[in-house]
């Protein structure tokens, strides 16, 4: 069942994995083209960068969208290792380099989403840890040899091959493919859309 938001609902994300997560939702929604310089600035925390990202993505989707009534999701996803975040692979071997680095180690998955509406923006941050199997050179070779590394924050993809990697995960799933549900479907209630989809009472027979 799907649900017809009373607000024209839009995502302002590029990502198929955000859009994938979003219909997982049951809303009815328009994806928006958005282009945000995705670049931490000096001295900026971790948490601060991927909240503004998110932030910037949801303003420039009302701004693109033309619509006064609109509810604007923005998302921004990101992998934190030592206190440093690590980024999209530029790479094979960028991305080689990062899944060493991740290697027999856990680390933070930091994932912003912010809604912007006619009263203004609510923001919510989910954190999450991963923690990897030691991987060897040939398994990490293998991996590379799929291209799924490929524009995924930390170069991997935990709903893909990467699966195997992960040895515990502990917060959201949703959040670190690349958009919190639990978060988005609270912020977007905040926002007067529930979120529900009505399950229909068992038969009698």
């Amino acid at each position: 069942m799907w649900i017809v938001p009373a607000y024209p609902l839009f995502l302002a994300s590029r990502s198929p994995r955000r859009r994938q997560l979003l219909e997982q939702l049951g809303l009815s929604f328009t994806t928006l083209d958005v282009e945000v310089a995705e670049r931490q600035r000096s001295g900026e925390r971790a948490e601060d960068y991927v909240r503004r990202v998110a932030r910037e993505k949801a303003l420039a989707g009302r701004e693109r969208c033309g619509e006064a009534a609109a509810l604007v999701i923005g998302g921004d996803t990101e992998v934190v290792l030592d206190g440093e975040v690590i980024g999209k692979p530029e790479d094979v071997a960028d991305a080689r380099r990062i899944l060493r680095a991740l290697s027999g180690r856990s680390h933070r998955v930091l994932s912003a989403v912010c809604v912007a509406g006619p009263r203004g923006l609510r923001e919510a941050l989910s954190e999450s840890t991963v923690w990897f199997a030691a991987l060897d050179e040939d398994r990490i070779e293998r991996y590379l040899a799929t291209g799924e590394w490929r524009d995924r924050a930390g170069g991997y993809a935990i709903q893909g091959y990467a699966a195997s990697f992960i040895a515990r995960l502990d917060g959201s799933f949703s959040g670190v493919m690349g958009l919190p549900l639990y978060e988005t479907a609270r912020l977007l209630e905040q926002a007067d859309l529930p979120v529900a989809v009505d399950i229909p009472a068992p038969s009698a027979d």
